[in-house]
Order: C-alpha cells, then sequence, then structure tokens
C-alpha cells in the first residue's frame, strides 16, 4: 500500500488515542506487529505558541511508520503547527484529526466538529497539503449524528484537497463509542474513492480484523481501543490477514514482564512521577480478565514508584495465572 510516496508493507494501524499511546505504548505496539502508528493529537494552536508540553507529545517511534497528528480549525494556524510537528518530531506523515468525538474538543470546531463545516475542513487539508513535503493523512467518523451523516461528500472532499490517505471510524460524533461500528458506511467510502481508506472500529481481534477487511475492502485495518493491555492483538491480527497460524497469547508472567518494559519506556520519557499516573491506567487493563485480579489492581491505583511496578509486578507472576 502507497500513502503518497511512502510504501507501508504492513497497513496495520494502531490508532491515536489521547492518553493511551504514548511513546513508550507505541513502541510496544510497533514491535508485536503495529505497522504504522500515529502520534497522540497535539493542538495546533499550543504548537504554534509554543507550549513544551504540547511538543513533547510528538516524540517519533522508529519501530514502525509514524504519523503525527495535529487538530484545529485554522487553516493558516493548520499549517504552521504541520510544519512545526514534523520539524519536532521528524515522522513521516502528518495526520489531521477530524474525527475526535469528545465535546471539549467537537464543540469547539475541532476533531469531529470539522465534519458539521465540510468546506473548512477541505482547506485545511488544503492549507496543510501546500506547507509540508510529507503525505497528509485524514482521520474522521461518519457525521455528527444519525440525521446528518456526510461522510462521503466528506471524504470525497478530502481526496480534492489533497490527502493521500482517509481513516474512517464506524461511528458518528453522538455515538462516541457505543453502538455497533457501521462497516458498510467505511465500504461505500472505499467504494468512491482512489487513495487509500483504513478501517476503524470494532477490531477487537483476528476474527473482526478478517470480517472487517472481507467486508469493507479497506487497504488496511486500525486497532483502537481492542488493544487496551493487550498489544499482543497486532501480532495475532498481523497472522491472520497473512494467512498464518495465529499465536496464543502469552502466560500472563510474560504479559506483565513486557508492561514492565512500557513502563520502563514510560521513565525514559516523563520520568517516574508521571510514568506511575500512567502504570495506573495500563497497568489495570493489562489485568483484564484474569480471576483474582482485585486486591492487585488496588494496589496498581495508589503506586508511586518504579519499586511499586516491579513489587507489585513480581507478586502478580508469583500469586497469579
Amino acid at each position: 500500500m502507497q500513502i503518497g510516496n511512502l510504501t507501508v508493507d504492513n497497513p496495520l494501524f494502531l490508532a491515536p488515542m489521547a492518553g493511551v499511546t504514548d511513546w513508550a505504548f507505541r513502541t510496544v505496539c510497533a514491535k508485536l506487529g503495529a505497522g504504522v502508528t500515529v502520534t497522540e493529537m497535539v493542538s495546533s494552536r499550543a504548537l504554534v505558541y509554543q507550549d513544551k508540553k504540547t511538543a513533547k507529545l510528538l516524540r517519533k517511534n522508529k519501530e514502525s511508520l509514524c504519523g503525527a497528528q495535529i487538530f484545529g480549525n485554522d487553516p493558516e494556524i493548520m499549517a504552521r503547527a504541520a510544519r512545526l510537528a514534523l520539524e519536532i518530531s521528524g515522522c513521516d506523515f502528518l495526520d489531521i484529526n477530524m474525527g475526535c468525538p469528545m465535546p471539549k474538543i467537537a464543540n469547539s470546531g475541532d476533531g469531529c466538529g470539522l465534519m458539521r463545516t465540510p468546506e473548512l475542513a477541505q482547506r485545511i487539508v488544503e492549507a496543510v497539503v501546500k506547507a509540508v513535503d510529507v503525505p497528509v493523512t485524514v482521520k474522521c467518523r461518519l457525521g455528527w449524528d444519525k440525521g446528518s451523516i456526510n461522510v462521503l461528500e466528506f471524504t470525497r472532499r478530502m481526496e480534492d484537497a489533497g490527502a493521500a490517505m482517509v481513516t474512517v471510524h464506524g461511528r458518528t460524533r453522538s455515538q462516541l463509542y457505543s453502538g455497533v461500528a457501521d462497516w458498510d458506511a467505511i465500504r461505500k467510502v472505499k467504494a468512491q474513492l482512489s487513495i487509500p481508506v483504513i478501517a476503524n472500529g470494532d477490531i477487537t481481534g483476528p476474527e473482526a480484523a478478517l470480517r472487517c477487511a472481507k467486508w469493507t475492502g479497506a487497504d488496511g485495518l486500525m486497532i483502537g481501543r481492542g488493544c487496551f493491555g493487550d498489544p499482543w492483538v497486532f501480532q495475532q491480527v498481523k497472522a491472520a490477514m497473512a494467512g498464518e497460524e495465529i499465536p496464543e497469547r502469552p502466560a500472563l508472567k510474560d504479559r506483565i514482564s513486557v508492561a514492565v518494559e512500557q513502563f520502563q519506556l514510560a521513565e525514559q520519557d516523563y520520568g517516574e512521577h508521571v510514568a506511575c499516573l500512567e502504570a495506573r491506567k495500563h497497568f489495570a487493563w493489562y489485568l483484564r480478565g484474569v480471576s483474582h485480579s482485585g486486591f492487585y489492581k488496588q494496589q496498581i491505583s495508589s503506586l508511586t514508584t518504579m519499586e511499586d511496578i516491579y513489587r507489585i509486578a513480581k507478586e502478580i507472576s508469583r500469586d497469579l495465572q
């Protein structure tokens, strides 16, 4: 698959998710089979105003192709921010978030709010394409709500504006993450565009991935919430898509070892305090579905040091299956 001048050998994408897909988690997912990753979304205005915390979110992981994602609703500021994001990160492509459904973002006219103003969205893409020399991609949804589904018109505009790829999450903004993703709508988008289309939504494992790929005809698949605490889903989906035997998830002690590796990477990136705050969330996800893990989840919720992480990991590996 081609994204502009980029060759994608493994079109299995890790979705950009604020507060989840930091550099550490992206690195782990890439090592386990994600072929393309995207940074957490960053504010175009914050970039232009040189916010240091925002810039830190743009660290590129080297184990996969990596895109920098920005959001905003002003074409000029978005163009400037795109150049800055690439200067800071050295990423392979620039992704524009037009799909975030969170009220704080969408109600301000950013993220999925841009699906209510497709002409403005088109001008933004045109401005960003002119400003950078890497492929520009767009992530969107089906529309604002079920009464205003406009993904077909919207994605045509994105292609006309110069987007090299679109990713479609098969839900409206009003659905947030409820209900069922509409893969049929993604299929219709794929049928009308000449640029690659990536399917996103309800791809929770290898069986779902095969069904989605067959039904939509999409050029690639993007996994979001399905990888929380389970980066091995990329390994499994990659094998399924290649027609190979699907590997089993590793034993719990080996999964915990990968979790600890992720938190060590986070410590390198953020320092111990922030790494431990992130670990409280991710560590609990790694224990989803593990019997008798409630006691350890309680301890995880209040951990404050890397020593806490090492101790809890050792006890889990000793006591749980």
